[in-house]
């Protein structure tokens, strides 16, 4: 099984929680931004020495809050190519309607490149309008009021963009012409002619590897058809089960079969104590903050009620609510490795698990905690 991590990288905060203040009111300095941003990149190396096999961070935009403070995961993962040797580097998510598709190809190329095959594409559609209407495109959220049209949009954008960073990366030279994008757009004078095809400099010079956010149901349609690894988060675990199976389904159909938990991706929040109820009290500050933050833009619509039934839409689900969805497992070390081992026999195999360590407002000092207590503790239980 490879194991993941994935950080959202934000600042420590000391009163993180359900309370006050509202994660609206927030407003981290500059200092505690780049702080934060020192500190992944410190825990980016504490995970290869740990023996993970992957570093995983997102992209986000304009987040004067603190919870999410880098950017830029492929600038940031060149740095930590630099720092560290065999760990595979990845961004949960680059978000392709917010980038100009031939740079994203351009700059993806060059870290997988520089890092010599160790980069993993991870593309995404966004969550959050504040930044992709700044950067060129809409989303539909539930505090968005046109979310159908925003959610066309954006398909149709991330769509696109992913035909042509593909052809970018197959073919030496390669054109596209679409709704949204036409490249080389036409007429281009050069030195005497006009331009025709691009090519992609660099090209990456070692197989790429693709993973998709999967939500919704139509993204779950389609993440197969293109042949992506599908990543799966936040769901009630009767969720992940129907939607693991039916991603099998449809990669069968276009693709041929899988192996059990072949391209298939579970990601799991996490928290060890000597007690479980120690492990609750350690982890709730976090928690709350995280759903106080996430729980507008929709976040929670993965989770079920007890009788099976969707929740409300913008649901803020309590700690209990999150370990009766099994979104987070939280005890001892033991607790931990059976909530892994349950969805491994539930899901009929395993092969990619990443872990959550970081809640927002978390100090470092406790994620490494955290990390070195799961490689120590949790992995030899697993087998």
């Amino acid at each position: 099984m490879r194991t993941g991590v994935f950080v959202f990288g934000g600042v420590e905060m000391s009163d993180a929680g359900a309370g006050p203040p509202a994660s609206t009111e927030r407003r981290s300095s500059q200092e505690e931004m780049w702080r934060a941003t020192e500190q992944l990149a410190d825990l980016g190396v504490d995970c290869e020495r740990l023996g993970y096999d992957v570093f995983w961070l997102t992209e986000h935009h304009f987040q004067h809050e603190g919870y999410e403070v880098v950017p830029n995961g492929i600038l940031f993962g060149a740095t930590l190519a630099a720092r560290t040797s065999r760990i595979g580097i990845g961004t949960m998510f680059n978000i392709v309607p917010q980038w100009h598709p031939l740079r994203l190809a351009e700059d993806f190329a060059y870290l997988h490149n520089v890092s010599g095959g160790r980069a993993l594409f991870g593309v995404g559609r966004g969550t959050v309008p504040r930044e992709a209407e700044a950067l060129g495109t809409r989303i539909g959220s539930f505090d968005n009021p046109d979310q159908a049209a925003a959610d066309r949009l954006n398909r149709e954008q991330f769509d696109e963009g992913i035909e042509v960073i593909r052809a970018a990366f197959a073919h030496e030279r390669f054109a596209f012409a679409g709704r949204h994008y036409t490249f080389p757009p036409p007429g281009i004078p050069d030195r005497g002619g006009f331009v025709g095809p691009l090519t992609l400099v660099p090209r990456p010079r070692h197989p790429v590897e693709w993973w998709q956010a999967v939500t919704s149901p139509p993204t779950l349609e389609a993440a197969p058809r293109k042949g992506f690894g599908a990543v799966f988060w936040l769901k009630h675990h009767d969720v992940v089960r129907a939607w693991w199976q039916r991603y099998s389904e449809l990669h069968a159909a276009h693709h041929g079969e899988l192996a059990p938990g072949e391209k298939r991706m579970l990601v799991l929040a996490y928290r060890i104590g000597d007690s479980r109820e120690e492990a609750m009290a350690s982890v709730r500050a976090g928690h709350d903050e995280f759903w106080k933050f996430l729980g507008p833009y929709g976040w929670s619509r993965g989770y079920r009620t007890p009788d099976g039934a969707a929740v409300p839409a913008g649901l803020i689900p309590s700690l209990e609510d999150s370990l009766e969805n099994r979104t987070w497992l939280v005890g001892t070390a033991a607790d931990v490795a059976e909530g892994i081992d349950a969805y491994r026999r539930e899901l009929g195999g395993l092969r990619e698990l990443c872990l959550f360590p970081n809640m927002p407002g978390d100090p470092y000092g406790l994620t490494r905690e955290q990390l070195a207590r799961y490689a120590e503790e949790v992995r030899p239980l697993l087998g």
